[in-house]
């Protein structure tokens, strides 16, 4: 038995376009498992046991996967396509096989260590909180931060109606003209680290992800891609509890 994972990330994976764009082909009646129609976004398949078909044509996940991690720089979207028209991360990866997608996100003001796949399963337990996955993050906001200021910051906010606090949070530096942290979140909700800086009433002028799990940024140009090596997906693996390759 193979994970499950939800139907548009498996569309996705499989090359059929945006996580937007699949979304539609769902809700447009289009998508069948194991013979019965979906219309539900919501539904999860299993990698390696469900049949998958769009427009009565099989859908399968890609044979050959493919890793690699990006540094993303600010003003760049996590998304493959904007109707916008602005830079998109997948702008950047020219040269790189495709198709692929983010395993989570950073938003657009926000840099850093971006990894990018086609490996379905691992991205779904990367993501999941079950698996504790930490993210190290350097935040930079503007002023000195007194101490019961950055006591708050540890206590986290409220998102979603539900408490949320950084795991970690470390003073690497202050002064008057900024505060730079260290903050490592397990179960990062979206846009965690910027709300609580808003709460807070705090000016960001940095976020940069360093680390995600065990691959880090160090050595990797603003803007520049690589390829992830055979230990560093094999590190991936057994942090999510995978069989290595």
């Amino acid at each position: 038995m193979g994970d499950e994972i939800r139907i548009n990330r498996f569309l996705a994976a499989a090359g059929l376009g945006s996580r937007r764009k699949v979304e539609e082909l769902v809700l447009e009646g289009r998508v069948s498992v194991n013979g019965q129609t979906i219309t539900d976004l919501a539904c999860k398949v299993d990698t390696e046991r469900d049949r998958v078909r769009v427009g009565g044509r099989v859908v399968q996940l890609p044979r050959r996967v493919v890793y690699v991690i990006l540094h993303k720089p600010p003003g760049v979207l996590t998304t493959a396509h904007d109707p916008e028209g602005r830079q998109t991360v997948f702008d950047l990866l020219e040269g790189a096989p495709s198709p692929l997608f983010s395993v989570g996100r950073l938003d657009r003001m926000s840099e850093g260590l971006l990894l990018l796949t086609n490996d379905g399963p691992l991205a779904y337990r990367l993501a999941h909180p079950r698996y504790r996955i930490p993210r190290i993050y350097r935040l930079q906001v503007a002023g000195e931060m007194p101490e019961e200021l950055i006591a708050r910051f540890r206590r986290g906010t409220s998102i979603g109606g539900q408490t949320t606090r950084p795991d970690e949070v470390k003073v690497i530096h202050r002064s008057r003209k900024g505060t730079f942290l260290e903050v490592v979140l397990v179960e990062g909700k979206n846009r965690e680290i910027r709300r609580i800086c808003q709460d807070l009433g705090l000016k960001v002028d940095r976020l940069l992800r360093i680390e995600y799990g065990p691959l880090s940024l160090r050595g990797l140009p603003s803007g520049a891609w690589r390829h992830l090596g055979e230990r560093e997906v094999d590190s991936l693996r057994k942090a999510v509890r995978l069989g290595v390759s």
